[in-house]
């Protein structure tokens, strides 16, 4: 455990290798080799024990990468609190999704390469968590980004699956471009992209340096944790394997727009402006993402909402510079929403489809997925004692403090996510079955990692304290924002049963009741087709003129042009080729004749 603390970058290589194993065993191989990925998230589950059970943070293990002179760019590795942290959510997840895995893509021909994406993926998102400088850590980000590309379009003969993977390629890089200037800015302003010496000298920067800075900073964020208006891409990344969506776009990789802010915090905590904007920018992805989530069919896109609602508040709760809150709650959020993730993975294998109308009646053929289900879904709701209790009042908490409207707003949030989340769990649970086939429980390769993450779920919110104090804050439960969360959450559980007994009948009598508000939650408020009408149809259309005229009748014209002179040149040229000798021999004559004028004509000059 020592040595892990000492050499980090062991739980970063050993994932990598492993990848790079199963790549290359290939199909075959893949009963025996798909084991060989547990042994990635298991070092690095050890590294953030070993970790969170030191006294102090691990030396930094660092190496020149590129020189040029006196200047040298460097890339170290480290585990202190915050890092510790994100290890064990890493590996916990990262383990329960590979185990899930080998039950739920047992029948996959592309087995080899998603085990080896998982353990890739593995590997780039723990050196991102222990980098020490901004270099580094961008690196491991964009790998992280580059695997989540590979696995939501997995199954890329479907062009869903193909089209899904590139939005989020597309949208997700606009997000980095701001993330580079933004340590491009920093570089140039302190002479290093060491993290820990940027907080240092954060001071020294001016204020309009400093917000900057932290703006674009939040744009790499934004777009990795799906903030208002770069969310567009995560429900369409449901297209990938349903464990992809557990592992990476529920727990992981878009937690790491959280947890970049909280690694920069000297920085954003040096920005008023930018606090304020995160603060607004995680409400309104909290409300409106939480509002969305009530009109989904598809489970995964209920639960995909859902996580973007929850992203934004962790935002808030930044905004407000509650960043140990922050922090807790994606722990809690990590275990329930994976935990969410794969149960519905668990529901799709055994129903054989998405639809939440075509669901029903499952508790009495899946018992455990059910019980497990029941507790992921009463921690997101809020029910105490479970961990979203804890972790989401000590976000409303903070947020009220820092603007009472805004807190009422994460409540009104909090109201919905209760009823959506017990409408999907009425609708895949309730009543009686209305699908074709026969409904079963998941074998024990599925159901012991639901069981796992379950006990997180249930447990994590009493480690509130402890974790916040590892961080360096506090993590009280105020009394009075308790009771009206717990009534929120009480409230928001009841009315979604008393709505959806009847099944999935209650849609329509909802979508009555809310008139045009209905449709227009179901498809998110139409922000997606917005986006598309002011930058992707005007870019589409100027990049077509361009083509048009620039390339086709411009470039294509010379190009075109040239070869049609050299095949004119050849014709006219191939008529002089007449092989007869007399006519020949006249026209080396009348060259020879040429030639001789030409050069009397010039030695005259």
């Amino acid at each position: 455990m020592s040595q892990l603390l000492q050499q980090p970058w062991i739980a970063v290589a050993a994932p990598a290798l492993i990848a790079l194993a199963i790549a290359i065993a290939g199909r075959r191989a893949v009963p025996v080799t798909r084991w060989f990925a547990l042994i990635g998230p298991a070092l690095v589950l050890a590294t953030g024990v070993a970790g969170l059970s030191a006294h102090t943070s691990a030396p930094v293990v660092s190496v020149s990468w590129l020189s040029q002179g006196a200047s040298s760019i460097a890339v170290g590795a480290s585990v202190d609190a915050l890092a510790a942290i994100m290890l064990v959510v890493v590996g916990v997840v990262s383990a329960s999704v590979v185990l899930f895995s080998i039950g739920y893509m047992a029948e996959d021909p592309a087995q080899a390469r998603y085990f080896a994406l998982l353990s890739l993926f593995s590997a780039a998102m723990t050196g991102l968590v222990v980098s020490t400088t901004l270099v580094g850590l961008f690196a491991a980000w964009e790998v992280v980004g580059a695997c989540s590309y590979l696995l939501i379009g997995f199954w890329y003969h479907k062009p869903s699956a193909a089209n899904a993977a590139m939005k989020a390629f597309i949208v997700t890089r606009v997000g980095d471009v701001g993330f580079l200037l933004g340590i491009a800015l920093l570089w140039s302003s302190t002479g290093t992209a060491d993290i820990a010496l940027i907080g240092a000298g954060v001071t020294a920067l001016s204020g309009g340096v400093a917000t900057a800075a932290a703006l674009l900073l939040f744009a790499g964020a934004a777009g990795k944790s799906a903030q208002f208006p770069l969310h567009i891409w995560l429900p369409e990344a449901m297209e990938g394997p349903t464990p992809v969506s557990a592992l990476i776009h529920a727990a992981t990789m878009v937690a790491a727009g959280v947890f970049l802010v909280a690694r920069m915090w000297p920085v954003f905590a040096a920005s008023e402006l930018t606090l304020y904007v995160m603060l607004w920018i995680g409400l309104v992805t909290a409300v409106g993402a939480a509002a969305a989530a009530v009109a989904q069919r598809d489970i995964k896109r209920v639960l995909a909402y859902s996580t973007i609602s929850q992203l934004g508040f962790m935002f808030a709760a930044l905004g407000a510079g509650s960043w140990q809150i922050a922090m807790f709650h994606l722990v809690t959020h990590a275990a329930f929403k994976a935990l969410l993730f794969l149960g519905s993975g668990s529901v799709i294998h055994a129903a054989g489809t998405q639809d939440l109308h075509e669901m029903g009646g499952l508790r009495s053929h899946m018992p455990v997925t059910t019980i497990t289900w029941v507790l992921g879904a009463g921690a997101l709701a809020g029910i105490p004692p479970l961990a979203g209790f804890f972790s989401k009042d000590g976000i409303i908490h903070a947020v009220t403090v820092a603007s009472p409207v805004a807190g009422g707003l994460l409540v009104l949030a909090s109201l919905m996510t209760a009823f959506y989340i017990t409408r999907a769990t009425v609708l895949a649970f309730g009543g009686q079955f209305r699908g074709q086939g026969h409904p079963h429980e998941s074998p024990l390769s599925m159901t012991l990692p639901l069981m796992v993450l379950a006990s997180g779920a249930v447990g994590l919110g009493f480690a509130g304290e402890w974790l916040a104090e590892l961080l360096g804050g506090h993590a009280g439960l105020d009394p009075t924002v308790a009771v009206v969360s717990a009534l929120v959450a009480v409230t928001g559980v009841a009315a979604g049963w008393m709505v959806y007994k009847r099944g999935p009948a209650s849609d329509v009598a909802l979508q009555g009741r809310l008139g045009g508000a209905y449709p227009a939650m179901a498809s998110a408020f139409g922000v997606d087709a917005l986006l598309v009408a002011i930058f992707v149809t005007p870019a589409r259309s100027l990049s077509g003129k361009i083509y048009r005229r620039a390339d086709r009748g411009l470039i294509d014209g010379i190009v075109n042009g040239v070869a049609r002179l050299t095949v004119g040149l050849g014709r006219v040229s191939t008529s002089l080729q007449t092989g007869q000798i007399d006519l020949g021999a006249a026209l080396v004559a009348a060259g020879v004749v040429v030639l001789t004028a030409l050069v009397i004509g010039w030695g005259g000059r």
